[in-house]
């Protein structure tokens, strides 16, 4: 299990204002690599910044192919980020492997240039931060993306959304929430609820999410529990991770830590208006809470 010490760390560091992601998530990945050295792996993004940085002054307006409704220099200079980022150092999304967790590990997204869109994201979040490139994460369903915001006060000028999974391909704002509208039958879709920026601890808590989904997949019980207590870490008040925290702790035969949560998730439960499917989902848990309660009265 991880320490409490270690998810208490991981806490304060997810939630202070440093916007340094990569720090995070070097922790979460030594869920799976206890004792991952985070020192290489953040000079390595330092050294990606520099280099960064420079490409990125260097960049010049194109003179043909440039699309409509872009600032021109802030095209050009997310250009020369994605060259880098793209052509020279290789990264790429793995389709092949798309579940592996090593996709959600920092450290193997860096090491073997292939990830998820968020991770994928987070590395160009990172190198564009230190290459002086004003980006931020875009919270999309199902799929996380990257924004360089129009200047302000230009008429005419959208936004870049950058999709770091497909090599930094530019997507437009149009087409996205069209194609949200069509998949879910949502009529005209709104750019604030569909596009909004993600701040620190929501992009960790994302990329926690879905190493918790591929720990499941897996059967994985133990690392699912350490994911769980990091998610608990960012936000105590997530009922849903306390519920799973126990359950995991019940099929690793913690009989004491799920019985302990599991009633704490029927207490806090307990005091929302559910409806059928909660109900429901209560009604399980009060089975396991009296299955644990029978097997703990026979350990005393």
């Amino acid at each position: 299990m991880i320490s409490s010490r270690a998810a208490e760390s991981f806490g304060r560091t997810a939630l202070s204002p440093d916007p340094d992601l990569a720090v995070a998530a070097l922790m979460i990945a030594r869920v799976e690599y206890p004792k991952l050295d985070a020192g290489p792996y953040l000079d390595r993004l330092d050294a990606w910044g520099a280099e960064a940085r420079r490409r990125v002054a260097q960049a010049t307006i194109p003179l043909e192919d440039l699309p409509p409704r872009v600032d021109p220099m802030r095209y050009a200079r997310i250009m020369a980020l994605n060259a880098y980022l793209f052509d020279e150092l290789g990264f790429v999304g793995n389709d092949a492997n798309y579940e592996d967790p090593r996709n959600s590990c920092l450290n193997e997204v860096v090491d073997r240039r292939t990830g998820i869109p968020i991770t994928l994201a987070l590395i160009y979040l990172e190198v564009a931060r230190r290459a002086g490139v004003d980006v931020e994460g875009v919270n999309f369903p199902g799929h996380f993306l990257v924004r360089c915001r129009a200047p302000r006060g230009v008429a005419e000028t959208d936004d870049l959304i950058i999709d770091a999974y497909h090599r930094g391909a530019l997507l437009s704002e149009r087409d996205l929430l069209r194609r949200y509208a069509q998949a879910e039958d949502d009529g005209e879709a709104d750019p604030a609820r569909l596009l909004p920026r993600a701040v620190k601890s929501q992009i960790l808590s994302r990329m926690l999410l879905n190493l918790k989904r591929v720990y499941v997949q897996m059967l994985s019980y133990p690392q699912a529990r350490d994911v769980t207590e990091l998610l608990l870490a960012v936000n105590p008040s997530a009922i849903d991770e306390l519920r799973d925290r126990g359950l995991f702790a019940f099929y690793l035969n913690d009989f004491a830590s799920a019985l302990r949560d599991l009633q704490a998730y029927l207490q806090l439960a307990g005091k929302t208006n559910p409806d059928e499917d909660e109900r429901s989902e209560h009604e399980k848990i009060w089975e396991h809470v009296k299955t644990l309660r029978r097997r703990m009265a026979s350990l005393n």
